[in-house]
């Protein structure tokens, strides 16, 4: 790579296989100038202290240096397989950032404008068949970078901070992020993420080509058999000749075969359609449908189209698609939207979903994050406007996981209106073809509370037609956000966590509270001197400059465990307060659920729950894919059945997930004192329908004056086969809750004496296998003493230096054990992420030493 201003070459000589590079720099593709430019050592890394802070100028920003700053050409020489002879050659670009001039042996191809266009070429007349060939291509920042603007309530929603700098960066089409926002750096990233930041292909075929092919499913409801299919797809013959093709397509799993002869003129283009009434095998009776997560099985189809010119396969795709149906209305008590599938209602448990920040990604990366996502029990993910619209490889994730998407189209209310609206609809355009097979991709969305928007319902309706559409996140029965920050989490049980008003009420699009993540992490994030004692600016700007409350209002509730000695005790109590808050919000809206609670409720995305850089308000795991107890704690409330107790209500619910009915569970209360004495056992039995949730099935007199200042609350949920198959463990305080906006009560306050607890001792042991690649443990663990062990954490780590091994995937951790109590846990990991051949397992707990677990 080199600055374009840095050479007065040419395209046309740059793109040229002699040319001469001795001062160009190593780049990084898939990737952005700036990620290059830190790789070589030019600039420090931003996500390590107050790196990235703009007054610093330790990095510069666009806005400040001009666009030309990170306006560079990238080089690279390949060879084209000899294959390729006497075939269409082709070379495709699936995302580059902002405009693209591409050469090719000394020939321009074109250009691309946009974050989001996907874009080929045709190179046959200027590749060089088993011979060098030399691609270059200069890419431009976008075109209106924006600057950061002073943080002002002007026009700013309540509680949020102002987004997206002065707003330009809305002119392009882009990650709109990049400006700052208030939940991650909110003075943005330094070059707007130039660069190509996804793959260049190069491939060849036959004289006609198969692009954007697109099958559609009609399922009937409530019968759900037949489901018709109906495929179409675009032909183009690339030669001078007119040709006599036969497209044929497959579908193995229905036993599908047809074909059909098509005549396609000189340079014709064609959209070909296969439908039931032309096809009768495109009838498939019983078919086997998708399932979101907890509802059924992710069952998945392939289609294979093949077109043949002259009795050889020109060109052959093949696409995975599900059979299901996904529609909304807003036929509800209080006009929200709700979403049914198959015909079913489903209840939204969702979150948003905000891309890495600087585009440090990987299959790797995202496979960790989608299987933390599944683990949680996350049902839904928003794609967020001021984002991306994300890779293949995550959406065929999110079909085979049971994730439903919204996907949004890069625009925000707090930035400008598209430039150039053209650009904007190639861009839409590009990206609808490119997803709109996945099952997963359950509706579309234009906006982030932007009003006015271009109007791209006609290209949705016409390349699609098969998903909801609303024009922007708050509207057609869905209110607007909040809470976004930590707050007292007894404020979900009286719904004033937002200073809004009701939020626990139809369906809200973001609804959120804060995690710290491990201590581990927070050391790779800031020098020491920032660590402990807390350098407050540091910190701060690890949050979105304070927005999560960190050092203030979260801070105030781990002092309620007692005063931290070191920045170890500080990041354990920190876990307490982030996996109280995540399971007090997620109860609250399962209490809720559709018409079953105190409010009708539609759905929730929680805001939001992966970490798009380093940051002291960790969610669900932190930036380096490390858990933090929010997950497990997520994890538990989100489980497809749940016992759960209210904190005001002193009662207690079941919640159900699934879509069947259990007959005579038995559902047990048990009330612990420190001394682990029983203070109150009640239990009893229940029917639970399918989907549904029986609330305030136990009604708890809680006898005060028997219960230590903190105290333990274990629920049971055993099936007819008297078999446990949900439990749940909280510690509560008799801490008394003085209302909205107050510090305390029996989930916040009063917790100084859990320092107390007697140290408890637990048995170990683990077994180990290498497998396909990965390392898996599975640990067994008893609590043989008559004490709790309490808030437990596993952690796999290098057995050289004790540093963490991430990501590992933990089947549970954060985990109390009562008296006589056992558990077993299972943990996995890559082989490559572990820095030499050995790795150990450790424990540490709240009152139990930290121990080495034997691994045989």
């Amino acid at each position: 790579m080199k600055r374009v201003s840095k050479t007065s070459a040419s395209g046309a000589e740059i793109s040229i296989p002699g040319f001469k590079t001795d001062w160009w720099a190593p780049a990084i593709v898939p990737g952005t100038a700036l990620n290059s430019l830190i790789a070589n050592g030019v600039f420090p890394e931003p996500y390590f202290g107050q790196n990235n802070m703009r007054i610093n100028k330790l990095i510069p920003d666009i806005a400040d240096v001009g666009r030309d700053f990170y306006y560079f050409w990238y080089r690279t020489t390949f060879d084209a397989s000899k294959n390729f002879q006497h075939k269409k050659v082709w070379m495709q670009f699936d995302g580059i950032n902002y405009i693209a001039h591409i050469w090719l042996n000394g020939h321009r191809l074109g250009d691309i404008t946009g974050m989001f266009l996907q874009k080929k070429f045709d190179v046959t007349n200027f590749i060089q068949i088993g011979g060098k060939n030399c691609l270059a291509v200069s890419v431009e920042p976008v075109l209106y970078p924006g600057t950061m603007k002073a943080h002002s309530k002007t026009n700013v929603a309540p509680n949020e901070n102002r987004n997206g700098g002065d707003g330009a960066i809305g002119k392009n089409v882009t990650m709109l992020m990049t400006a700052g926002w208030d939940f991650t750096f909110y003075d943005g990233i330094r070059d707007r993420n130039t660069g190509i930041w996804r793959n260049v292909k190069v491939f060849a075929s036959g004289p006609v080509t198969l692009e954007n092919p697109f099958i559609k499913s009609s399922l009937p409801i409530p019968a759900l058999s037949p489901s018709g299919e109906t495929i179409s797809v675009e032909l183009k013959n690339a030669d001078q000749e007119k040709k006599t093709v036969t497209l044929t397509a497959e579908i193995a799993e229905a036993k599908i075969s047809i074909s059909k002869k098509i005549t396609l003129a000189p340079g014709e283009k064609r959209t070909v359609r296969l439908s039931p009434e032309e096809f009768k095998d495109l009838i498939i009776e019983n078919p086997k449908l998708w399932w979101p997560i907890h509802k059924g099985p992710q069952n998945l189809y392939t289609l294979k189209l093949k077109v043949v010119v002259d009795g050889t396969v020109s060109d052959e795709v093949s696409r995975r698609f599900g059979i299901r149906d996904i529609r909304s209305d807003t036929n509800t008590p209080d006009y929200s939207r709700i979403f049914y599938v198959n015909g079913k209602r489903l209840f939204i448990r969702g979150s948003n979903w905000i891309p890495e920040a600087m585009l440090r990604t990987s299959k790797e990366r995202t496979y960790a994050q989608l299987r933390y996502t599944k683990q949680a029990g996350i049902n839904m993910l928003r794609l967020w406007g001021g984002g991306i619209s994300e890779s293949d490889y995550f959406f065929d994730l999110c079909d085979e996981m049971g994730f439903l998407v919204w996907h949004e189209f890069w625009l925000t209310g707090d930035t400008d209106f598209p430039a150039d609206t053209a650009v904007y609809f190639n861009n839409v355009r590009s990206t609808v073809k490119r997803l709109r097979n996945h099952p997963s991709l359950a509706y579309y969305v234009a906006s982030n509370e932007r009003k006015v928007i271009p109007d791209i319902e006609p290209i949705l309706n016409k390349l699609d037609g098969t998903r909801g559409y609303q024009p922007e996140s708050e509207c057609c029965g869905i209110h607007d956000g909040s809470p976004y920050k930590y707050e007292n989490p007894m404020q979900y049980y009286d719904n004033s966590a937002s200073d809004r008003g009701s939020r626990i009420d139809g369906f809200c699009p973001e609804y959120g509270t804060a995690c710290m993540p491990v201590v581990e992490s927070l050391r790779k994030m800031m020098s020491k001197a920032d660590l402990w004692p807390m350098n407050k600016l540091t910190w701060d700007y690890h949050d979105g400059n304070g927005f999560h409350n960190m050092t203030t209002k979260y801070k105030t509730s781990i002092e309620q465990y007692g005063s931290p000695k070191n920045i170890e005790d500080y990041t354990e109590k920190g876990q307490l307060v982030g996996a109280v808050a995540y399971r007090a919000l997620w109860e609250n809206w399962n209490y809720n659920k559709l018409d079953y609670g105190d409010r009708f409720t539609s759905g929730v995305l929680f805001w939001y729950h992966n970490c798009p850089v380093p940051q002291v308000c960790s969610r669900l795991w932190d930036w380096y894919l490390e858990p933090t107890a929010a997950l497990y704690f997520t994890q538990n409330a989100l489980e497809p059945i749940h016992a759960q107790f209210d904190f005001i209500k002193n009662t207690v619910s079941v919640y159900n997930d699934e879509y069947r009915s259990f007959k005579n569970l038995r559902v047990r209360f048990r009330l612990i004192n420190m001394d682990m004495t029983t203070v109150l056992e009640k239990e009893m039995h229940l029917n639970l329908d399918e989907d549904a949730v029986a609330n305030d099935i136990l009604k708890i007199d809680l006898p005060t004056e028997k219960l230590t200042a903190v105290h333990f609350i274990k629920l049971e949920v055993y099936d007819s086969k008297d078999s446990l198959i949900a439990d749940t463990f909280y510690w509560r305080s008799t801490d008394s809750y003085k209302g909205p906006w107050t510090v305390g009560g029996p989930l916040q306050g009063g917790f100084e004496t859990l320092n107390q607890l007697t140290p408890a001792t637990l048995t170990c042991s683990a077994k180990w296998k290498d497998e396909n690649g990965r390392r898996y443990y599975t640990v067994n663990l008893s609590n043989k003493t008559g004490q709790l062990a309490f808030f437990n954490r596993l952690k796999v780590v290098n057995a050289a230096d004790s540093s963490l091994v991430c990501p590992a995937f933990y089947s549970d951790n954060y985990f109390s054990l009562l008296p006589g109590e056992s558990k077993t846990i299972t943990v996995d990991f890559a082989i490559k992420d572990m820095k030499d051949a050995q790795t150990k397992v450790e424990l540490e707990g709240f009152n139990v030493k930290s121990t080495v677990i034997t691994s045989e």
